[in-house]
Parts: structure tokens; sequence; C-alpha cells
């Protein structure tokens, strides 16, 4: 028998539909064909096995203790998922009775590894197929059934995807476990999750809200002067900026502005009315090709821009196109390369884009098929290639206006391949008057080309104005004269706060915000933070930990993320460390990297970190540490307990629970230690045990649970302290 193995039901679905019928119905499987032909075509549902819990290991694990740490398995071990246990079960009958296997996992590394652990842990010892679908429509995916590989030409991949799946269990179970630990010895509650990727994204915005946070306006000065010929006329005259000198460099800030008026006021005097000379000239049509088709977070990011959509909305939609209408190829996809043998379907393809988007119709009949860009290249393109449209010119429905949205940005991608180039009118004219160096620019649209399918084309034109006045035709050597001077006050701007788009470019772009130049330098052609499949549901996981928050369209840091992220060590919260691991799986992923090494020294790493003090690691915030209150004389929180910190509000300084916004406790700053015992270190309620707090009736001082109206229990006040209880034990 033969078996497919699919990543999803709807990939197995679209395989049985590409084989020769009759198609019979089984519990968790399809059977293609009649007698000793028949194929038989099966499932996973995303991952059917998961790594191991720790307790499996050792029972002592099942407990969050630090001298248990580091958690280091001996030997790996999977372990079915509860919720797919059925499918795997089916699974385990047809790959025993299987004489030839052909996995048809999704085309990137996760998909390798799902369908490879199965077939591993069922011991399967049959030969095994490997086919690549990109597209769910028949025709394509009977194209990619006839061409089937060996599976171990992808063993690489599959070494990679383990890897990442081991060095992630390791780095999340032993770092969350420890600084969760080491924040309860502080009071604080809940877990403080680490990851490796989740936590430098945190990092990212923390950083980014402090620099707002912490910024200051500074002014700094634009010089401008208005030249002409020395004999023409007034019409030939232009606008030229001043170039910054080394003279200057002590009044420069690291974007080379000007900070000090007096400077700017004495080169406008001493440039006014002078005569001065042309120093360079240039002037050009450049063309400008066509960007690439789309990747997914390509698509994410201009979704973004064009709609505000967020990451996880782009990608359920193009998932939507993918599996329900058939009328966009695999979404997942981090290549923006199509192969040559495509070129073939384009004028199907744009056919179909005509009827399912009218709006396109005219631009798809006007392209130029005989035209190849630079995305047509079989040696950039791996497991998958770009997103583009289908074949299939009609959806299985109505398609709701984000899928019209999504499948409009993919199809203008594509249909812009066969556009004629944009092409720009440039123009420079540098010129040096007395010793000061100015230089004048031109840029103007010849010829909008791609352009006119631009997403965002129609506001940009529109915010453009009228078209600026060219620049006279002067010559290196030609004698112009400074008629006027104008110096202009403007403000230093705090960068924005991320948003979806933004902070998905940063993910994608991670090589920016990386501090060692020769990692800088080797990561900017790899994938970044998380794979194109990842980065949506890592920032989501991030909403859901209350790290995150959204304030209107921006995406700010919580209280949490900003503690956690202050405690840490730069080695966790900074992406470099990330970038690095992403760089060692492309070299597993390339054959010229050594899994087993990879967490050998991944493993050294995370002992590194656990042998640092606890109270260092686990302190609310390296910044504010002369903040917070220590020891017996803490202030906690009258609501929770927790810790709190001088904060500054509107009206002054403040007591703010470190728990915010998780808890919203306040407290003004005293001169004496609060009535209400949050001075002290909590006390135990006999109930619950959750922390007391000394409260007033019209009887005098009492002492009642933190979690009322939930626990009513109320212990008697003896000269501050709870009677008939003991003073709990120094945490």
């Amino acid at each position: 028998m033969q078996l497919y193995i699919a990543e999803k039901p709807s990939l197995g679905r679209a395989i049985a539909d590409a084989l020769p019928g009759p198609v019979q119905k089984g519990p968790g499987w399809l059977r293609c064909g009649e007698g000793e032909q028949s194929v038989t075509v099966s499932w996973c549902i995303g991952h059917l096995l998961e790594p191991a819990e720790p307790a499996s290991y050792d029972p002592r694990w099942k407990s969050w203790r630090m001298e248990d740490l580091p958690v280091f398995p001996e030997r790996w071990r999977l372990m079915p998922r509860d919720s797919v246990a059925k499918q795997l079960d089916v699974l385990k009958g047809l790959i025993r009775q299987a004489a030839v296997i052909v996995h048809a996992g999704d085309p990137d590394r996760e998909g390798q590894l799902l369908v490879d652990e199965v077939i591993r842990y069922f011991g399967a010892q049959c030969p095994v197929q490997r086919v690549l679908i990109n597209d769910l429509n028949p025709d394509a995916v009977r194209r990619a059934l006839s061409a089937p590989r060996d599976n171990n030409d992808f063993r690489r991949l599959s070494h990679s995807a383990l890897a990442r799946q081991r060095a992630d269990w390791l780095y999340g179970i032993n770092l969350t476990r420890y600084y969760t630990l080491s924040y309860r010895q502080q009071g604080a509650d809940g877990v403080y999750s680490v990851g490796r990727v989740q936590t430098p994204v945190l990092g990212l915005v923390v950083h980014r809200d402090d620099t707002i946070a912490n910024f200051e306006p500074k002014p700094w000065y634009r010089i401008t002067i208005t030249a002409q010929p020395a004999e023409g006329d007034s019409s030939q005259t232009f606008e030229a900026r001043w170039l910054p000198s080394e003279s200057v460099r002590d009044h420069l800030d690291e974007e080379d502005r000007l900070l000090n008026r007096e400077i700017a006021d004495d080169i406008a005097s001493a440039v006014q009315g002078r005569p001065g000379r042309i120093t360079a000239a240039r002037f050009r049509d450049r063309r400008e090709a066509p960007p690439l088709p789309l990747s997914l977070s390509a698509l994410q990011i201009e979704a973004g821009k064009a709609f505000g959509m967020g990451a996880k909305d782009v990608l359920d939609t193009a998932q939507n196109l993918y599996e329900k209408h058939q009328l966009i190829t695999y979404p997942r996809s981090d290549s923006r390369y199509l192969p040559e043998g495509h070129l073939g379907q384009s004028e199907g393809v744009t056919r179909a884009i005509g009827r399912v988007d009218g709006s396109l119709a005219e631009a798809s009949e006007a392209v130029d098929l005989s035209r190849r860009t630079a995305a047509w290249n079989d040696a950039k393109v791996d497991a998958h290639h770009a997103i583009i449209p289908t074949l299939r010119a009609r959806p299985s429905g109505p398609l709701s206006q984000a899928e019209q949205n999504i499948y409009n940005l993919v199809a203008r991608y594509y249909l812009m391949q066969f556009m004629a180039d944009a092409i720009h009118r440039e123009g420079r004219l540098d010129l040096t008057i007395t010793d000061h160096r100015f230089r004048a620019t031109e840029t103007a649209l010849l010829d909008t080309g791609w352009k006119s399918l631009e997403p965002r084309q129609r506001k940009s034109t529109a915010a453009e104005g009228p078209a600026k006045k060219p620049l006279p035709r002067l010559e290196p050597g030609d004698d112009v004269t400074c008629t006027d001077t104008s110096v202009k006050e403007r403000m230093t701007q705090p960068p924005q706060h991320f948003t979806d788009a933004t902070l998905l470019a940063a993910m994608t772009n991670i090589a920016r915000f990386v501090s060692d130049p020769e990692l800088r330098r080797t990561l900017r052609e790899t994938d970044g933070l998380g794979t194109e499949a990842t980065r949506a549901a890592i920032m989501e996981t991030l909403f859901r930990r209350e790290y995150l928050y959204r304030a209107g369209r921006h995406i700010r840091a919580a209280e949490k993320g900003r503690t956690l992220i202050h405690a840490l060590p730069e080695a966790i919260s900074q992406p470099d460390m990330t970038a690095r691991w992403e760089a060692s799986l492309e070299q597993i992923r390339a054959g010229e990297g050594d899994p087993r090494q990879f967490l050998d020294q991944l493993k050294e790493q995370i002992s590194g970190f656990i042998r640092q003090p606890a109270a260092t690691a686990g302190a609310p915030s390296r910044r504010e540490t002369a903040d917070v209150a220590d020891g017996s004389e803490a202030i906690h929180c009258p609501k929770c307990r927790a810790p709190m910190r001088v904060r500054e509000g509107k009206y002054g300084q403040f007591h703010a629970c470190t728990r915010f916004p998780d808890c919203n406790g306040t407290r003004p700053i005293e001169d004496t230690a609060p009535e209400d015992g949050t001075s002290q270190r909590p006390w135990p309620c006999p109930a619950c045990y959750a922390p007391l707090v000394r409260r007033k009736s019209h009887r005098g001082w009492f002492w009642g649970c933190s979690n009322f109206p939930s626990c009513r229990q109320t212990v008697n006040d003896d000269n501050g302290a709870p009677a008939a209880l003991q003073r709990p034990p120094a945490r």
C-alpha cells in the first residue's frame, strides 16, 4: 500500500482530489482507486506529538524548585497529544501496512518535522518519499505528486527543526522556572515566561518605549540658501541645503543635525550675497524595477500599512484564501522568488486575477507577459516560493472584505512582474560658497510603470503636491551666487511606538537591532526573529500573557513586560543570541552545522544564567531598584501585598504596585510607616494563605484577607500585628 501523509486534513483532501478515483472515506483516511492500485491518503492535525513534560523524565521535576535546575533530559522523549490521539492511532495502523510512505507535509521546517516525527515514532522501515505542494488546485497538486523526491534529501531540514524544538524546550523550561522562582522570592505572583524569540521581541518593544519615555527634544537648525547662476536670470534660481563639515563636529548630533543656533546664523551670514562655484553635477534617468512578489512577512507588513490589519489576522485570512478558496499559493512562505517553470502559467494566472478581482481586470489585460523580472529564479527557490494567485478564477463562496484586500495585494505584486520599470528623473548639484558646502536635489517620476499598481500610489501622489521646479543644468566649475538664506528651527522627534507592521518589519530585519557588527553582517540574509509562520503567534502570545497591550494602533509594553526585561541580562533580552540561533539552525539545514554541538553550547549558556545570584536575576527592575523598597521596611500594595515602587504622576510621586496592570493598587508617599501594615512583610491568611491587610473599623484595628470578598477571614490586631499568628519566614 502507498500511503500519503499530509500535514492537515485540507491538504489530504486536495491530494485525494488529484488522484484517480473513486474515493472511499474512512475514519481519518481516504482511499483512492481500486484494487492493488489503490492509494491511501491520511494526515496529521498539526503536531500529533510533543516533547515530554519534565516530570516524565524525573518526578522531582514536576515541582518548580531552584535546587532542581537546570532541567536537562539525557534521552529525549515525545508524547502523544491528547487532543489528537485518535488520529495518531489511525496513522499507527496505516504506517504498519504501508509499502511506501509519501511525506506531504507543508514545504517548510515545521512541516518537515511534524510528519517525520510520526514516521520515526512508529519505526517505519519502508521507503519514504517527499512531495512539495505549494498550491492546492488539482492541476498543481498533480504536478507535485508526479515529481516525488527521496525524503532523505530533506533530513537536514528535519534536523534543523528538531534542534529548534529541543532548544526552545530547554530554554523556555529552565529560564521560565528560574525567573519565576526568583520573582516569587521577592513576593511577586504569576508566571514570568521566558522564550528565545518572545523575550527579545518583548525587549524590542520595552526598549522602544523606554527610548520614547526618556526622550528629551532638542532644537536643531536647517540652513537653506537660494542661489542662481552668476550670469543667469531669476527663473533659474534653486534651493540648496547646507552640508555638515568636520569643523563643527562638536555641535552635531548622531544624525549630523546642527544643534547650535549661533553657528547656524554665522554660516547664513557668511554666505549671504557671496559668489560660489558648482563642484559636482549629476543628472540621470533612473530605472526602478518592480518589487519582488510577497512572502508572508512582506504581506503582513503591507497589509498592516494599507489596511491596519494585525499580523495574525493577515495570516488567518491568507490561510483561508489558500485552503478554503484555493485562490493563492502556500501562504506561510519566507521566499519572494518564483520558479522559472511557473512562467508558463502566467497567462492563466493573470486571466484568473481579472475574474476574481474586477478592480484589477484592466491591469491584468494590459500586462506584458513577455517581460521577465529578477523574481523568476530557480536558484533562489527552495522548498517553497513566493505567494502568488493561483489559476482558480472563482472563490468557493463570497469573499470577506479582508479576503478581498489580501487577494488584491497578492495579485498586485504578481502583476507588477509584467509591467514596465518606473523611471525617475534625478538631479544633484553640489556647490561651495566661501568654505561651506551645499547640495540641491531634484526628483521627479517620468514614467509610473509598475508604480501605477503600488498599493499606496494614490495616497503618495496626493501627498506630493505640485511638481518641484527642476534644477538648472549646470556643470562643475560654473559660477553661482547666493541670493538669500534662511535658518529654520526644528525639534528632534522620538521614534514612533511599534505597530503590527513595524514590529513585524523589525522581527524580519532583526540585523538592524543587533549590536555585534560581525553578527549583523552575517544576519542580513537570514530569517530574523522567528519564522514566517510563527511571528504572528509570538506577538499574540505576548498579548495573551499580558506583557504587551494595544493603545490604538500602537503596541506598548505593560508593566509586567517592562519589569521582566529590565531584570533580565542583556544576553536574554537582546536579539543577538536569538539571531545567532537562526544562523546556527540555517547552518544545520545546509549541512554545515552539528545539532548536538548546538544543543551542548546552549546547555552551557543556560547553566551560566542559572548560576547568577537569584536576587540579581529576580529584582523587579535594575533601572528602578532605588525606587522599590526592600527588606522588612518595604512598602507593599494594600490590595495584593506585592512590593510597590515610586512612580511619577500628574500630581507628583506616589507608590504604585509592581504588578500593574494586573493590580492597580496605589498609596501616597508618606514620611511614616503606613498604619495598614503594608510596611511589614506579608502575613498569610489562616484560611486561604493570601496576604492579610490591616484595616480600621469603628471598633478599632483588625486584619482582613486581601482576597476579600472571596475570603472573609479576619484576625484581631495585637499591637500592629495579627494576633495569635507566627510571623512568616523571610522570603
